[in-house]
């Protein structure tokens, strides 16, 4: 592969941040009407639904997103292959991802830079089962690597702007990740699932984010699908141990309840602890589950980001 370049237009536009990015793709979804109680999840649309996919990537751009996250989160070559799909077939569905959100944001923001960052879920979202939430799959390092490398070489195809390497539960499959990702010639963000100071595999989110430090490919590193309060706690500690600009995208607070298949609790996430995570080093902010377009617009207007507030391609290329 050809070594990646120490400075891309995103890299560029991370570094000056902040960068809005979008919110949760899933419960946007739903609010669209979708059903998503497929084990593809929404991933299952990129075949079944690519128009509700894209109006809702269209709708994060109208609340002032600058980075859209395709739906190729639990997207894999062995999921698509469960239903049938055969490895072209799915191919090209992962690059649709790609394509539906480059499509949402030329269409909805004609002469403005909205970024696409292809998403790369953990292991876990394949399975299906919440692993993702817990990590230690009883896989090496090495089998990791061969799980994620088709499906990140075929998005790369489709020339997204950055790598959204998420929801990563636990180091091992971090350092599968940016082996897989060394010298792709696309700048990546990793961002780990975390809990209570540590990932949901128990290590010090310290040395997570450690892994981090010296890499020029990783242009940011962080946490998303976490509670806002430990958002707090992992922003500074990002910056701290990494030496990078931090990205954060946590959930709304809310708490699901597997029994019942409901959410419980109250909405925590709220714009005066985006100025804080600003202030503390973030520069790619955004939500994830649960956090719509309403919340991802009063975070763009916190930020100084909202609608009509972007810049143009001319400002960052």
């Amino acid at each position: 592969m050809t070594p990646v370049p120490t400075t891309t237009p995103f890299a560029e536009a991370a570094a000056r941040g902040p960068l809005v990015l979008d919110g949760g793709l899933s419960n946007q979804l739903a609010a669209q009407g979708c059903d998503l109680s497929d084990a593809l999840w929404s991933a299952r649309l990129l075949a079944d639904g690519p128009r509700q996919i894209e109006q809702a990537h269209a709708a994060y751009v109208r609340a002032g997103a600058q980075v859209l996250i395709t739906s190729s989160y639990q997207a894999t070559f062995e999921g698509f292959a469960r239903r049938g799909l055969g490895r072209e077939e799915a191919a090209a569905l992962l690059r649709r991802s790609v394509e539906l959100a480059r499509g949402a944001a030329e269409r909805e923001a004609p002469g403005k830079e909205v970024w696409v960052a292809a998403s790369v879920g953990p292991y876990g979202a394949f399975l299906a089962d919440g692993s993702e939430y817990r990590g230690r799959y009883g896989l090496s390092i090495a089998e990791l690597e061969r799980f994620h490398r088709p499906r990140i070489e075929t998005l790369l195809e489709a020339g997204p702007d950055v790598l959204a390497l998420e929801t990563v539960p636990d180091v091992d499959e971090a350092e599968a990740l940016l082996r897989v990702v060394e010298g792709c010639g696309v700048p990546v963000w990793l961002s780990y699932s975390a809990a209570g100071g540590h990932t949901r595999a128990g290590q010090p989110l310290r040395e997570a984010f450690a892994l981090a430090a010296g890499n020029d490919q990783v242009v940011a590193v962080g946490v998303n699908c976490c509670t806002p309060a430990d958002a707090d706690r992992a922003v500074p500690l990002a910056a701290e141990a990494a030496g990078k600009p931090v990205v954060v995208y946590p959930n709304s607070g809310e708490q699901w309840d597997a029994a019942t298949r409901s959410w419980t609790g109250r909405p925590a996430f709220a714009p005066e602890r985006v100025t804080e995570w600003r202030a503390a080093g973030a520069r790619l902010i955004g939500g994830c589950c649960r956090v719509g377009p309403a919340e991802i617009a009063a975070l763009a207007r916190a930020l100084g980001a909202g609608p009509g507030q972007g810049r143009s391609s001319t400002d960052v290329r």
